[in-house]
């Protein structure tokens, strides 16, 4: 895993909603490997019934990914 990945994972311990997200990403063997497009991510997380919570964590830790 890299790219978005690979900041995501990085933020496991976190409290929040990105830390919560990193735990799910890094416990879900069916996580997106790629394109790494926050609608791939997006998609496959409203396909699990994602949260509203769990969507702007996404969001989120998309930006500060985008921003580095």
């Amino acid at each position: 895993m890299g790219g978005f990945t690979a900041l995501l994972l990085g933020h496991v311990t976190a409290a929040g909603p990105i830390g919560e997200l990193a735990g799910k990403a890094a416990a879900d063997p069916d996580w997106p490997e790629g394109p790494y497009r926050l609608e791939t991510f997006t998609d496959h997380l409203e396909g699990g019934g994602a949260t509203q919570a769990g969507l702007q964590g996404l969001t989120d830790a998309w930006i500060r990914h985008a921003s580095r």
